[in-house]
Order: structure tokens, then C-alpha cells, then sequence
């Protein structure tokens, strides 16, 4: 039987982008600019720990008060603090030709495993009750390997947007389909909401994955956009010598 949880008491209520004042010319501008510099010393795409050093200085350029950031720190939740809220970043790849990209999210051992699955409400309610923060800050990449380039996208998107609420999904438990988990509950998996969908599979750390679906509502929420060279410019030994 299909479950969908109606939980309110963790829900963060972020203002509407246009509520907050921000400078979107300038963030997209300064966001441009930063990708660069990071591209003219690094050949790797960038990840999760180095957005957030980047999504800081896109901020701070753009006239924005940064409180705090994680610093690279693994723990879960709120990465930036900053004067119009907390952001959680993410990075992700496209796949299906730009149609889709996944996103990572908590790991949920304490209220659902191979051992004891666990019930739905309490997995939204331990998801909702970590939600520290107003938006999400996602890097979004799409990697053009024959003109060695890479594309990128910055998502700011409410937290308490639908496609991103696991309560707003029906829930039912992700059956094995071979090997020695056939038959049995492996994990939780959700209907599509918009094309988006989400996962959770035991053998992964009972970790959290959204599949988004880029609809052209979700483009309203892209703030920056750039396309630079993959191949770096110059090396560390280069760059200590300028100085």
C-alpha cells in the first residue's frame, strides 16, 4: 500500500527568490568569473567542497554577508550561512542529454536498513528534522568531452519547493528483483512528481537520492550560467611564481 506523509512541524519556509533583494545580474557575473579562475588551474570539474569556497566568494562579490560555512565538512545539512538564509550545496552531472541530474542527499541507517525497514513517516520526519536551511545551492555540470568544455548551471531553489519534499511523494517499498534480495524490500522508492522521483536503497548506507527532472519550472530557479575550458591554464608552481 502507497503511503504519503502529511508532516509540517520541520518545514522550513524560505522567501521566494524575488523577495530577497539579491543582485542576479551581478551573482551570475561574479559566478561566471569564479568558474574561470578555478578552470585556468584546475582540469577537474568542480565538486561539492569546492562550490561552497565558491558559491562564499560569488556572495561576499555580489554585496551578500556571509556568517558562516561548513568548510568542507561532511556533516550533513545547512553549509552557508548567509544574510538572506542558510544554503545546503550540492554538485551534480546531467545525464539524459540535459533532461535530468541526481542529487545525494542524508544517509537514513538510524531509522531504516536491511535489518528493519523502517516506516515512512519517520523517515520523512528524520529528513524534515534535519532541513537546517532555507535553499538549496546546486552546481550542475554537463561535460562536452570532444570541445573540452564544461557547461555549467547554478540552481537556487526553496527547500521547501514540492519536487525536493519527500512528503509530498507516495512512498512504497523498492522490492530485490535478482540475486538474493529477490523478493524482498531493499529499500523505499517514490512515484514521479513533475518527472522527479526519489530513492532510498539499503545497500547504499540507506542513503537519500533525488533523481530531478529539469522542467522549465525548474529553470526559473537557475541564478548563474557559463561555459568554460576543461584544460588548465597554468599549475601551482606557475601561479607561486606570479607572486
Amino acid at each position: 500500500m502507497s503511503k504519503k506523509a502529511i508532516l509540517t512541524d520541520f518545514v522550513v519556509e524560505p522567501a521566494p527568490l524575488e523577495d530577497l533583494g539579491l543582485n542576479f545580474e551581478l551573482l551570475n557575473a561574479n559566478f561566471q568569473k569564479c568558474v574561470k579562475g578555478y578552470h585556468l588551474i584546475n582540469s577537474d570539474p568542480i565538486n561539492e567542497t569546492v562550490w561552497e569556497s565558491i558559491n562564499c566568494q560569488v556572495l561576499e562579490a555580489s554585496g551578500n554577508t556571509i556568517d558562516s560555512s561548513s568548510k568542507g565538512s561532511h556533516s550533513c545539512g545547512k553549509d552557508i550561512s548567509c544574510d538572506f538564509g542558510g544554503l545546503s550545496n550540492k554538485s551534480s552531472k546531467y545525464s539524459k542529454g540535459k533532461t535530468e541530474f541526481a542529487i545525494s542527499s542524508y544517509r537514513l541507517t538510524t531509522v531504516c536498513s536491511d535489518k528493519d525497514c523502517g516506516n515512512i513517516e519517520s523517515i520523512i520526519g528524520e529528513i524534515e528534522s534535519r532541513k537546517n536551511y532555507e535553499y538549496y545551492s546546486f552546481i550542475v555540470r554537463n561535460e562536452l568531452e570532444k570541445e573540452k568544455e564544461i557547461e555549467y548551471d547554478w540552481y537556487l531553489i526553496p527547500a521547501n519547493c514540492d519536487i525536493l519534499s519527500p512528503e509530498q511523494y507516495e512512498w512504497v517499498p523498492m522490492i530485490g528483483q535478482r540475486g538474493k534480495k529477490t523478493g524482498e524490500q531493499v529499500g523505499w522508492k517514490t512515484n514521479e512528481l513533475n518527472g522527479s522521483k526519489m530513492s532510498i536503497t539499503f545497500s547504499m548506507s540507506s542513503q537519500l537520492w533525488i533523481t530531478i527532472s529539469v522542467t522549465e519550472e525548474l529553470k526559473k530557479y537557475i541564478v548563474g550560467t557559463t561555459k568554460v575550458s576543461s584544460q588548465a591554464k597554468f599549475n601551482y608552481l606557475q601561479i607561486a611564481d606570479l607572486i
